[in-house]
């Protein structure tokens, strides 16, 4: 073979390299979808491929910005940490944003990723348009490092003041399994605090009234009228531990809610069990409640369950 062949057949090669890395490139921008398509590849190794589009008149979400009440959000977040990318984050942000007050359960402990992953649901919610601030809880003092986890708290800062420094509730540590995470709040332009206990129970199937029943003094204790009890209780309002907590005065938010996702559609149903929920004090007035269906629909389900296992729930009220 002459040496003008071997050039010949070398230049070929480069032009075939340069065209197939060109129909690469193209192939790949032309399958590029934003968040609420298509989320990238997640920390750990799984496709989640989010479907997940959020209108907020469609859907009824609360734009609470110019509104005179407060709304807080509860939601138990599913391994908040290294399970989820960037585009999980914003789309979590994206969900909580026209609410007050966010109280997020499941926070991952054993790792600093958990914290981090708080950070920055935040500073997503600071490039949405409102100021906001946040608190992390350090680790519950749970039987296990596998059981412990870290509580959040996230407000926006035009609407409520933090009132003092959020607290694990320590005296109920030899308890219960997770400690709830207490946070007191002022309205701007208000001088009433409230409380928002935020709390993820032991699993169902070990007697999560065993812990909840330790919560009757929250209003003795805070020396308050106006108390939240929020977050995942692992059972219904309908349970007796609740009995005493309604001739006190408390009330449930939601009634026969089902907020937890199944893992397959049946019959077109993807939720399940009514377990997160708002119980509130005498001092403070229910305006609206309930969940926020970011799943909409079965073919949704399987990647919703990337963000979380549960939906979440909100409570509108004001302190009388």
């Amino acid at each position: 073979m002459t040496r003008n062949n071997i050039v010949f057949i070398l230049m070929k090669k480069k032009q075939f390299f340069f065209l197939f890395l060109l129909a690469s490139l193209i192939s790949c921008n032309f399958n590029t979808k934003n968040y609420t398509e298509l989320a990238n590849t997640s920390n750990n190794g799984i496709a989640s491929n989010i479907a997940i589009e959020v209108n907020e008149e469609k859907d009824g979400f609360l734009n609470t910005s110019e509104s005179k009440n407060l709304t807080l959000t509860s939601w138990n977040i599913r391994d908040l940490g290294r399970t989820k990318d960037a585009d999980e984050i914003h789309t979590i942000a994206t969900i909580v944003r026209n609410f007050d007050i966010v109280a997020l359960q499941e926070v991952v402990a054993k790792d600093p990723a958990g914290a981090q992953s708080v950070a920055k649901i935040a500073d997503e919610l600071n490039r949405m348009g409102s100021k906001w601030d946040y608190k992390i809880s350090d680790p519950t003092q749970s039987p296990s490092v596998y059981m412990s986890e870290r509580y959040a708290f996230l407000w926006k800062t035009a609407k409520v003041t933090l009132n003092g420094k959020p607290f694990l509730d320590k005296e109920l540590s030899e308890k219960v399994y997770r400690e709830p995470y207490i946070a007191s709040f002022i309205k701007k332009g208000d001088n009433k605090p409230f409380y928002i206990v935020n709390y993820h129970s032991r699993k169902y199937y070990d007697k999560p009234e065993l812990e909840i029943t330790h919560f009757i003094d929250y209003e003795k204790r805070l020396d308050s009228k106006n108390v939240i009890i929020a977050g995942d209780f692992n059972l219904d309002e309908n349970q007796e531990v609740w009995e005493p907590f309604y001739k006190n005065g408390f009330k449930s938010a939601l009634h026969n809610k089902a907020t937890t996702l199944k893992r397959k559609c049946k019959n077109g149903v993807y939720t399940n069990h009514a377990i997160d929920n708002f119980y509130f004090s005498a001092g403070l007035q229910k305006l609206n409640a309930g969940s926020i269906d970011f799943v909409k629909s079965c073919e949704n389900l399987k990647n919703a369950r990337f963000i979380s296992d549960h939906l979440p729930v909100f409570l509108e009220f004001k302190v009388n």
